[in-house]
């Protein structure tokens, strides 16, 4: 309904003003469910600015900040995309999740095979050590903040991309699991045993996944 209220048939085949707004739904979303667990990082290039200038550095955290959000506003073209690619093969239901359970628990077994792999365990490792990443990966200059906005966002993006495409699953627009979703990256990237959290729930995707296959 919410879609509709802005002008977006959810019947019939997209316009481009229709995509528009898909891409600008994802990366309000986007933007949303990452701001706490970015939260850290920003602090820190706020206090290591500070040690290396006089004033209040909040043009170089402007700048690591729009870095870091513009992959994941790239990102919300991609998954907006991929919203119309379904919408236009009847594969999304109205409320904008897999309207085929097969399409469902194939979501859900690729989302959770990548949780078990090294390349989101080195994402992850990056994203609970942000000192660490700055540290070595500190640029001066206005460009340079940007450009290590960038690189930590590819980062964050390699650690919870799958977990965005659960989204498909279980609704779009959905805010409980909006909401969930978004308190589960702040447990993988901030709580004691992140790493294995994510282990342990891509192992419960899979097991899901395999029951939606399975009928």
């Amino acid at each position: 309904m919410a879609m509709e209220a802005m002008g977006m048939s959810m019947q019939m085949p997209w316009t481009a003003s229709d995509i528009g707004f898909a891409i600008v739904m994802w990366s309000v979303m986007m933007i949303g469910m990452m701001a706490g667990s970015a939260a850290p990082v920003l602090l820190l290039v706020a206090r290591g600015r500070a040690a290396h200038s006089s004033g209040t550095p909040v043009l170089y955290v402007v700048l690591f900040a729009a870095g870091y959000l513009a992959v994941w506003v790239g990102f919300s073209v991609a998954a907006a995309l991929v919203q119309w690619a379904l919408h236009e093969t009847a594969l999304l239901s109205p409320m904008m999740a897999a309207s085929s359970p097969k399409l469902g628990g194939a979501i859900l077994i690729a989302a959770g095979a990548y949780q078990l792999t090294p390349l989101k365990g080195a994402c992850l490792t990056h994203c609970r050590t942000p000192l660490g990443f700055l540290m070595g990966h500190w640029r001066d200059g206005l460009a340079g903040a940007f450009r290590m906005g960038f690189h930590h966002g590819l980062f964050c993006l390699g650690c919870c991309w799958a977990l965005m495409c659960v989204l498909f699953v279980v609704g779009v627009m959905n805010l409980v699991w909006v909401a969930a979703l978004s308190a589960f990256v702040l447990l993988e990237k901030v709580g004691p045993a992140g790493l294995w959290v994510a282990r342990l729930t891509g192992v419960a995707m899979i097991a899901v996944g395999i029951r939606l296959l399975a009928g």
